[in-house]
């Protein structure tokens, strides 16, 4: 009678590790805007039948942003910034007064990597075929601007004024980047790692609460 499973594991072939499965959908995708934008295109990254993540040049962003919207992707889920230098100032977990070792300031870019401290994301959708795709680009150090997307999503419009409001990352064409949460004086990018946030440097999260005792209740008097 034949055997209904191998289990012989002296040739070390039952350890070894399963090939992920294909994902044609996605691969498609990459195909499809590698030849809309062409070298552009600077890395990819894909989990099987889940996701697709794709960075491009920050000089490619508006022409990538429409040429998904002409592919199907036509529903514009959100964009923002990221800045992936550690904080020089820790986590806000920590007590500022304490010692602690020394920060290493070594920046490391997420998925499909990159070459500059900040980066700017979006997430677009196609609604017919129920897949979605992040889209990354690199902002120069020093002068952090990239192409708006308003001229093909008009929901860009408040993403990126908060990005740049927050980021300090700047957006070519875009009808007006004025501030919606801080005074038009403001000065500096809360969200960039290195704006010092006084209150977490006084005191750690969650920060001090001051508490008043409650009141003392007098034992009745039993007698």
């Amino acid at each position: 009678m034949a055997p209904l499973s191998d289990t012989d594991t002296t040739s070390g072939e039952s350890d070894a590790p399963q090939a992920l499965p294909g994902d044609g959908l996605r691969e498609g995708i990459i195909d499809d805007l590698r030849q809309r934008i062409g070298d552009a295109l600077i890395e990819t990254h894909i989990v099987p039948n889940d996701d697709l993540t794709v960075r491009v040049s920050n000089e490619s962003w508006a022409a990538t942003g429409a040429a998904l919207k002409a592919a199907g992707f036509t529903f514009f889920s959100w964009l923002s910034g990221i800045d992936w230098m550690p904080s020089p100032y820790g986590t806000g977990e920590e007590d500022p007064t304490a010692e602690r070792d020394a920060i290493d300031m070594t920046i490391k870019q997420g998925v499909c990597g990159g070459d500059t401290r900040m980066q700017v994301l979006a997430r677009l959708t196609d609604l017919n075929r129920h897949v979605g795709i992040t889209l990354k680009a690199d902002v120069d150090d020093e002068n952090p601007v990239i192409d708006s997307w308003t001229g093909s999503f008009a929901g860009a419009n408040w993403h990126e004024r908060e990005c740049h409001e927050m980021f300090g990352i700047g957006f070519n064409n875009h009808p007006d980047l004025r501030n919606m949460y801080l005074p038009g004086d403001f000065e500096g990018y809360p969200l960039r790692k290195d704006f010092p946030l006084l209150a977490r440097m006084v005191k750690p999260w969650p920060g001090i609460v001051d508490v008043e005792p409650m009141p003392v209740q007098e034992e009745e008097d039993e007698s």
